[in-house]
Parts: structure tokens; sequence; C-alpha cells
């Protein structure tokens, strides 16, 4: 008898408040303690903005974007048909719009005044799920409701940003990826992703797993600092995006992260409750203490590398914030 193919988690969160909640926190604990992914359906976020969203980022490549790539595209090919090593660059047209602590959308030339103001909608809509799922997760841990945005917050409160990206038709696959397997730095990441053209993958028990192209869903992953202040427990996970030959995948990831200045270190009271269960004693913190600042200065050097290097490197001590 085959056995069954476990299904990529989904939740429905209209579930969290009925009589169902239960079984959603399970699924939501499964995935971030053996996924580090998982998706959301019915969070709150209208379908007529979405739908905007999506119309306005793909006419915005249309217009403003696709003949820059298209330059980059017939280089990068060339390139590589030579035989030049082509590993080291991303299949991708993107852009960066930061919302918190100080929004830089005004400083975006090639923005009309419409797309910046649909944009920072569903940016604020999304910061606000961010917060929700951040206390739902404070729940699940035994933590109390706030510990995790407080731990986010620094001095100025935390940092949060949105990287727009296209990832257009790709005619040599063998030759480049659209985007090279990473672990996210920061805390939570929250997707809308294209629902016609897939190429998101995560790594899953050395098996590279489809991220399912759902309508109207959200994509949530974990990232690093999650899973220091976790102690382990919730893990980022290895991540990639794949060329493809038809369509152009539209992503637009936010990036809900600590402030700058923000001391990052495994959550004391998981630490506690790891040392009532060890049978011999002695909690063990394997993860380490430091500023998010002096975190993100190494991932960026470091981005497609493995992150337990990192984690290693972060080890020096701090002052105590």
């Amino acid at each position: 008898m085959a056995t069954p193919t476990v299904s990529f988690p989904v939740v429905n969160m209209e579930k969290l408040e009925s009589e169902e909640k239960g079984a959603a926190m399970e699924v939501i604990r499964d995935a971030c303690e053996n996924w580090g992914f998982f998706e959301l359906l019915n969070h709150g976020i209208s379908h007529e903005l979405m739908d905007e969203v999506e119309r306005l980022t793909k006419a915005h490549y249309t217009n403003c974007r696709e003949h820059k790539f298209q330059e980059f595209a017939r280089q990068t090919l060339e390139a590589g048909e030579k035989g030049a090593e082509v590993k080291d660059v991303d299949w991708e047209s993107t852009f960066f719009v930061r919302h918190l602590p100080v929004s830089n959308a005004a400083d975006l030339p090639d923005l009309d005044d419409h797309y910046r103001q649909v944009m920072k909608e569903f940016a604020s809509e999304i910061e606000k799920l961010a917060e929700k799922l951040l206390d739902l997760l404070c729940e699940n841990l035994g933590l109390e409701k706030g510990y995790l945005k407080k731990a986010f917050a620094g001095s100025k409160g935390p940092t949060f940003g949105t990287k727009v990206s296209a990832y257009p038709p790709c005619p040599r696959q063998d030759l480049v990826d659209g985007l090279r397997a990473h672990t996210d730095a920061g805390g939570i990441i929250l997707l809308f992703q294209d629902d016609q053209v897939s190429g998101l993958q995560l790594l899953k028990d050395g098996e590279w797993v489809d991220v399912p192209p759902v309508r109207h869903a959200i994509v949530v992953n974990i990232g690093d600092q999650l899973e220091v202040i976790t102690n382990g427990r919730y893990k980022s996970v290895m991540h990639r995006v794949l060329t493809r030959p038809n369509g152009n995948r539209m992503s637009i990831a936010s990036f809900y992260n600590p402030g700058g200045d923000a001391v990052i270190f495994p959550a004391p009271a998981l630490l506690a409750a790891e040392e009532e269960r060890a049978e011999s004693g002695g909690g063990r913190q394997t993860y380490p203490r430091f500023v998010f600042e002096d975190y993100m200065n190494l991932y960026v050097r470091t981005k497609f590398q493995a992150k337990e290097p990192r984690f290693e490197a972060m080890k020096s001590p701090i002052a105590s914030a």
C-alpha cells in the first residue's frame, strides 16, 4: 500500500473563530515546527484589494520594468550559452517598498499615485495580519500575548517592507534559477504569490516541495529570528524560485522584521519549559543573543549560504540591552 502524500499545510482562518480552533492551531504548530511554511485562507484581506494589487503590479512591470529586464536576460543567456557561470544571478525583476519605521514609497520614481495608495492600503492589511499571526504563535508556544511583537520592537518599532518581484519566462531553465536557495533573515514573511504560475519550492526532509499557488491565499514562512526566539522549535527553511518557460510569476513578499537595534535571544519562558522537560535537568540554550542589525550585516554577505554558521558567528557576547 502506497504511503499517502502529506499535503501542504493550509489554515482556514475562519476556523480560528469556531469550535475547530484547536485543530487549526495544531496545523499552525506542525507547520512552524516541521515545514517552516503554511498557507492562509480567509485571512481577512479583501479579494478586491488583492486583485487590484495584482493588476497594478503586473501593469507596472510591463510599463516600467520589462524593457530593462529583457536587456539583463539577453546578456545573461548569452553569457551562459558561451559557458560563463551564471548561477550567481537571479532571474527576477524586483523593487522594494519600505513601510516601517519610515516609508520610502514617495521616493520610488516610477510608481503612480494610485499604485502607491493601493500598496499602502495592502501593506496596512498585511501588517495587521502579521501581528495577529505573531499572537497566534505566542498562544501556540505558551508565551504571553504580545511577547513576539515586543521582542521585535527595539527602540523604534519593527522594520517592515515589501519586495515586489516578477519572474519572467526563461527559455533556459538549466542555466539559471529564478531565486537561489536561501532562508529569510527576519521575523515572519507574508507572501501574495501568483496563482497561475508556480515556481516557489521549500526544502523538506531533503526534498524540494512545491508551495502550491492558491488564488487569494497568503503564504507565511518563518524567518531566522523566530527560529532563534523559539530556540529552534520553529524552523526557517531553505526555499527557492525555479524559472519557468512560460508565464510571468508575480511575487509580493512582505517582511515583518525586528527593529535594527532589537536584541534577539531565545525566550526565557521557552528555555525554562525545556529545562522542566529535560530528563537530565538543565535546558540547553543552543541559539545566541545578538542585535538584529549585526545579524543583517552578516546575512547580506551570506544570504545564499547555510544559516547555521551565521548563528554560530553571532555567539560572540554583546552587552545586554
